[in-house]
């Protein structure tokens, strides 16, 4: 039976499936979800496998919060013959759409963990099998990736999914390396965002040296490393201490301030960051004062979420975001939201005035 594969951080099963629910009956694909909490991953349902390859096609991949991956699933394999796999693998493989690249990947858990080799082991010869009955050619123009997604070692999910509409990363993660100068691990969510977010060719305006930023809640100072080495210059606004790498780069003025009633010193600032620990409706409603007094042209901020309704606490900031900039006759804005790998408990935003010739 046929299925959207959606892979997403352990813990978050639900919110997940609440979310390609709600999405995908926007294209009249009306289902439902089932998981295992803390398993990472979640199979939705829909009337008939016609009605899922629309939502794979025609829902953007970019619109997931909570989802990192996901593919049409033509089959679940849950006895494969642990002698010979690829022979038990046969029987769907002419439903396959021409692949164009192949992905043998397993749930980002402690038990997919012990699945990488087999992942590893596995990818060459179900490639060359692939080719063996054209169900594989790099070549191709129809850019097609084929998943292969094993949840234990002897069950799977077989299928694919439009490579343009979909994650390019392996398992829908960024991985990045901590870096040793940094004050504190928070420093990989806003390095993460600022990959995820811009687009490579626009990083040189957006992310040049010389532009000014603020970063409320600043303390240590893991997000100000991240705009410091970029070259800009930053108002760090908390009451803690920050950290001695981040102010002797001469580039960081530290006030101790409240960062719900600090105004900037002056307005010439382009970034504004935040990962304050607080409600994430009171955060919402802070960077939007920002954006729609002009005292920044672009906010970076996280929302941590609570232990419940997940979804629905993003969904419901959202629409603050929205209705705020909306009453502020403030239409043209760029609103992007996700939960990173770095990020814990909480979703990473994106919001800016989009430029007046967009």
């Amino acid at each position: 039976m046929s299925c959207i594969l959606c892979y997403c951080r352990p813990g978050f099963e639900n919110d997940a499936g609440l979310e390609i629910q709600t999405l995908a009956a926007d294209f009249n694909c009306y289902g439902y979800f089932k998981g295992k909490p803390n398993t990472g991953w979640i199979e939705f349902y829909g009337q008939d496998t016609v009605s899922l390859a629309t939502v794979i096609n025609k829902l953007p991949f970019g619109k997931f919060i909570f989802i990192r991956q996901w593919f049409l699933s033509l089959a679940h394999f849950e006895e494969l013959d642990p002698s010979d796999r690829i022979n038990s693998l046969k029987e769907v493989t002419d439903a396959l759409p021409l692949g164009t690249e192949l992905r043998v990947e397993a749930p980002d858990s402690e038990e997919g963990k012990a699945l990488s080799k087999l992942c590893r082991k596995f990818t060459v010869p179900l490639r060359q099998y692939l080719k063996k009955v054209q169900r594989y050619d790099e070549k191709s123009k129809a850019s097609v990736s084929l998943f292969l997604f094993f949840t234990s070692s002897t069950s799977c999910f077989f299928g694919y999914a439009p490579s343009e509409n979909c994650s390019s990363l392996a398992n829908g993660i960024l991985r990045l390396k901590h870096p040793n100068q940094a004050p504190s691990r928070s420093t990989l969510k806003l390095d993460e965002a600022f990959q995820l977010f811009i687009p490579e060719q626009e990083r040189e305006q957006r992310l040049a040296p010389g532009l000014h930023a603020v970063d409320l809640g600043a303390c240590p100072g893991g997000w100000t490393y991240q705009l410091v080495r970029r070259g800009m210059f930053v108002q760090a606004v908390d009451n803690g201490a920050m950290s001695e790498v981040v102010m002797e780069t001469g580039q960081v003025k530290h006030y101790q301030e409240d960062g719900f009633s600090y105004e900037p010193k002056k307005k010439n600032v382009y970034w504004l960051v935040c990962d304050m620990i607080e409600k994430p409706d009171r955060v919402a409603k802070l960077m939007c004062d920002w954006l729609i007094k002009g005292w920044c042209k672009e906010a970076m901020f996280n929302l941590k979420l609570p232990m419940k309704k997940r979804y629905e606490s993003v969904q419901e900031c959202l629409d603050i975001i929205r209705e705020s900039l909306h009453a502020a006759n403030i239409k043209k804005f760029q609103l992007r939201v996700k939960q990173l790998y770095h990020d814990r408990d909480e979703v990473t935003v994106l919001l800016r005035k989009r430029p007046e010739h967009n």
